[in-house]
């Protein structure tokens, strides 16, 4: 069972967090007396579980509530926005209940909050923020890690929080300064995990953290870039228009299948045509025998410019 240390205040997704579970990979707000806005808190959640949720669930989504259980590892409960309990599985790791605080949780929270998660990293680039979409394993961070070697800056990686600001006009709240990157493509870059922690003890993909390249502010949303692996040769980039767009923004929604069942299917509809005329949205088809995230940032640069 993981240990809990004493209620820490964080800073994360543009939220105070007081959390009782470490979380390393925020920073700590500078005042621990201020109030919170989250609270992620161990509690006993078992019970609960088994009388809400069928023996073969996952599952189990309400208005205002999301409950998820991850075998051998914990049940969790997000609650009206704001309050994320978790519940750990007896052996269960330290580093394995938080690695679905920062993930799936937050993704649920923030639909609770009816602020847009798009699955991907989001970068700056001249003062706007451009969100790298994709599947799982697409290349986003690695993507994401190119352009910080170019010496731009990260906004987030994995879950990208958009929301509007006066005017309607969306903006990218930063997540926490760190990456999530695989060994093998740290090695591409020439950088040794020496280092770095695992995220999971005994896995190859690391901790990155990059305090030095994030930016602390909201930054406006300019632009997405869908990436999607193929087996061609050749790097294929196509603008995605029309009624293609809003399917993008569906599909790269983190949790999408929260949407319906928690009554957000309609807000999620709304907020996402709003968005389609104040982006540019393009598709980057990249092949999977090579190394391609140096090309990919130069293509989308090139393009920008």
């Amino acid at each position: 069972m993981p240990n809990t240390v004493q209620k820490v205040l964080y800073i994360g997704f543009g939220f105070r967090v007081s959390s009782d579970i470490a979380l390393p990979e925020l920073p700590e707000s500078t005042c621990q007396e201020e109030s919170y806005d989250i609270v992620f808190e161990k509690g006993e959640l078992t019970e609960i579980w088994n009388e809400f949720a069928k023996s073969n669930r996952f599952f189990v989504i309400k208005e205002n509530q999301t409950m998820f259980h991850i075998p051998n590892v914990a049940v969790y409960s997000i609650e009206n926005g704001m309050t994320v309990k978790y519940s750990p599985a007896d052996g269960a790791s330290e580093d394995q209940v938080r690695l679905y605080l920062l993930g799936s949780c937050m993704g649920a929270l923030l639909i609770q909050r009816k602020i847009l998660p798009l699955h991907g990293s989001a970068i700056e680039i001249n003062g706007k923020a451009y969100a790298i979409v994709g599947d799982s394993g697409a290349g986003k961070s690695t993507l994401a890690s190119s352009f910080l070697l170019k010496g731009y800056q990260l906004l987030s990686d994995d879950i990208i929080p958009v929301s509007l600001a006066d005017g309607g006009l969306p903006v990218v709240t930063p997540a926490y300064p760190q990456q999530k990157l695989w060994q093998e493509s740290l090695l591409e870059f020439g950088i040794s995990t020496k280092e770095l922690r695992p995220i999971v003890d005994r896995e190859t993909k690391f901790a990155v953290p990059v305090s030095s390249q994030f930016v602390n502010k909201p930054i406006p949303l300019a632009g997405v870039f869908e990436l999607v692996k193929t087996e061609t040769l050749n790097i294929e980039m196509h603008q995605v228009k029309g009624l293609e767009r809003l399917h993008t923004l569906f599909y790269h929604t983190y949790r999408n299948f929260i949407l319906g069942p928690s009554g957000r299917t309609e807000w999620h509809f709304s907020f996402t045509a709003g968005l389609v005329d104040k982006l540019d949205f393009y598709q980057l088809r990249r092949p999977t025998a090579r190394f391609t995230a140096n090309e990919l940032a130069s293509i989308i640069l090139s393009t920008l410019n």
